[in-house]
């Protein structure tokens, strides 16, 4: 479990006449990850796509084109028969590319429609108050028409000009229609400019405004009436073809994967060669069933690998079903190098540990615990999933060290009695128990566990889980080291770290009088000596980070108690301050309850496992953990809409 899975390096070679056959069965048995072949410096040249490469492309990019205008998400459907998709996938998907391109040319020239009709709109809405139809407008010698708004009533002005005018004035959206004899134009026009006209065109149409408007209205309608109802059909045509649509999808990834296979591959006039890596309990199954579907007539030969070529190995995780999602939180940091250690077994121990020290409040795991059910039976998806089967073992050891603390949602569940007096707990009856005696502070660790009465013990000891979490970073450290470099560059740079801590914690009693202080100081500078000469000038001006890294892990007990006063302080609010008020104030507090456990609630998924996170990613990995191996992607496909 904390290696990743042995690879061996494999080279297939055969003749081009059953590349055919090699291909389809590698993907078949969705084992093998090819490397990508260069062609650099070599006789043998990259491989041309099969013959139907082409035509699989061009009906992936129609079939795709069409899903992504209908919206089709992945989902659970019932699986189909690869034969019969095959048989009718050029028939359906012509016809339903037909079927939607009538449609959405209709919608579309119905939406170009209704924006004419509503830029006509626009333009008749200044003339609605007018009583004078738009034929009107136009077709004089004599006359001219100015039609527009100005700033204000325009009539006593005007009346100075001439008395031959007609002028239509609406107060409320100060348009004007004024007809005056064409003599008076250039007058009526700077007057007009005085009071700021600004000119608005009249519809080349006839009629009144407002009847056009009313048939514009009236259209407008009609054809919402009708885009409605293509919608509608497209909707069914989404229901109808969906399951179609994924299971034609899959068929025609596949295709592609395979027609596009020898782009991959070397060759020759008359062979191939596919060089790649399979996991090495699947090496007999690799070479037995090419065997068997090629008639032997391709060769598998095992290829030894070199030290310098270990970085080029993929990297398969080798972890069972529990810790798998934590895969997820590793892939975030980076994939373990092939030789290096995977610490996802470690991982799913520690960061659902770290989080539940800092969360501990039984009611909000029986929130979380709940809403990561729920998202994980409502939303089917490969990336959702295992996020929250990582947050439901998150909440296991939430609702168990809720337990330990007896808190439910900031409440105390059992009374304690201090210095001030009893403080009642949520459940009668339910007494604290003294067990002992802290040798910090003068605490007194109690049953449950109250956070807030124990500060400084849990400090120390949170420190403590640090050390420890440290110091099995420096342990796989020297593990890996020892197996890149030997044991002595592995006690060197890594067990070096262990000594110093052995020197400085004797030194420490010997300072309180348990040991002569002495060997503590003579072990410390063994392995200062040995850190320097391991690590170089780095290692002793790090030397300082032993004591902050593990003063860092006190932040599982610090963001507890910040979680625990916010929801100490929303119950205060809600029922010490408003609930007794009753009536209003009284709904008001139980909103004030609702709404500040829900920010709470968020919070604790955010702020635990960002902290968590940081305890591995930070002070764990950096002791041991390099990362960045790469992926192992075997050649193939996992169906979920098809079946053979």
């Amino acid at each position: 479990m904390l290696k990743p899975k042995s690879m061996t390096r494999a080279v297939i070679v055969g003749h081009k006449e059953v590349m055919d056959e090699t291909v389809e069965t590698l993907h078949d048995i969705n084992i093998f990850h090819i490397e990508e072949y260069n062609e650099e410096d070599s006789t043998f040249k990259i491989g041309k796509p099969f013959e139907n490469a082409g035509d699989v492309s061009k009906k992936l990019v129609q079939l795709r084109s069409i899903s992504s205008f209908l919206g089709i998400k992945p989902k659970e459907v019932p699986k189909q028969d690869t034969k019969v998709l095959w048989n009718e996938l050029d028939e359906k998907l012509a016809s339903l590319e037909n079927e939607l391109d009538e449609m959405t040319e209709e919608k579309s020239s119905y939406e170009s429609r209704l924006k004419e009709l509503d830029s006509l709109k626009k333009e008749l809405v200044p003339f609605v108050s007018i009583p004078i139809d738009l034929k009107n407008y136009r077709g004089y010698e004599n006359v001219s028409v100015f039609t527009g708004t100005v700033k204000g009533d325009i009539s006593s002005e005007l009346s100075g000009i001439t008395n031959d005018y007609e002028l239509e004035f609406d107060p409320n959206t100060l348009t004007i229609a004024l007809f005056v004899t064409k003599d008076k134009e250039e007058i009526v026009e700077g007057m007009l400019a005085d009071n700021e006209f600004r000119e608005i065109r009249v519809p080349d149409m006839e009629g009144q405004p407002s009847d056009i408007i009313a048939d514009i209205e009236s259209e407008r309608n009609t054809i919402k009436e009708k885009i409605t109802s293509l919608e509608k059909s497209i909707s069914d045509i989404k229901e109808r073809y969906s399951d179609f649509i994924l299971a034609s999808d899959e068929i025609l990834s596949i295709e592609s994967q395979k027609s596009e296979a020898p782009l991959r591959i070397a060759t020759s006039e008359h062979t191939f060669v596919i060089d790649g890596w399979v996991p090495s309990d699947e090496y007999n199954k690799l070479t037995r069933t090419l065997e068997s579907s090629t008639d032997g007539r391709v060769f598998v030969s095992k290829q030894e690998v070199t030290e310098e070529e270990e970085e080029e190995v993929p990297v398969e995780y080798n972890n069972a079903g529990i810790t798998k999602p934590f895969e997820t939180i590793m892939n975030l940091y980076a994939r373990p190098k092939y030789k290096e250690i995977d610490p996802t077994a470690l991982i799913f121990i520690s960061f659902p540990l770290f989080y539940g020290m800092i969360l501990g409040d039984i009611g909000y795991a029986l929130i979380l615990l709940g809403l990561a059910f729920g998202v994980k039976k409502l939303v089917n998806s490969d990336a959702i999933k295992p996020l929250m089967n990582i947050l439901i073992y998150c909440q296991v050891s939430t609702l168990i060290f809720g337990v330990l603390y007896a808190e439910f949602l900031g409440f105390p569940l059992a009374s304690l009695h201090g210095a001030h007096g009893i403080e009642p707990g949520l459940i009668a009856g339910f007494e604290t128990i003294n067990l002992l005696q802290s040798p910090i502070g003068g605490e007194m660790i109690t049953y449950p566990i109250h956070r807030t009465h124990l500060v400084m013990t849990l400090l120390v000891f949170t420190a403590l889980v640090g050390v420890a979490h440290i110091n099995l970073g420096y342990i796989l450290g020297f593990i890996n080291e020892k197996k890149k470099h030997g044991f002595n560059a592995a006690m060197l740079e890594k067990g070096s770290w262990i000594v110093v801590e052995i020197g400085i914690v004797l030194a420490v009693l010997g300072y309180l009088g348990y040991l002569p202080i002495a060997v503590g100081a003579a072990i410390f500078v063994i392995g200062f000596i040995m850190l320097v000469k391991g690590e170089g000038v780095k290692g002793p001006i790090e030397l300082p980070s032993l004591l902050s890294n593990s003063l860092s892990y006190t932040r599982l007990i610090a963001v507890g108690l910040s979680s625990i006063y916010i929801a100490s302080t929303v119950n205060f609010l809600a029922f010490e301050m408003i609930w007794p008020q009753g009536g209003v104030a009284a709904v008001f507090a139980i909103v004030v309850f609702i709404f500040g456990h829900a920010l709470n609630t968020a919070l604790s998924i955010i702020a635990p496992g960002l902290h968590a996170l940081r305890l591995q990613y930070v002070e764990f990995f950096t002791k041991f953990y390099e990362g960045g191996g790469k992926e192992y992607s075997p050649f193939g496909y996992i169906r979920k809409y098809t079946e053979e």
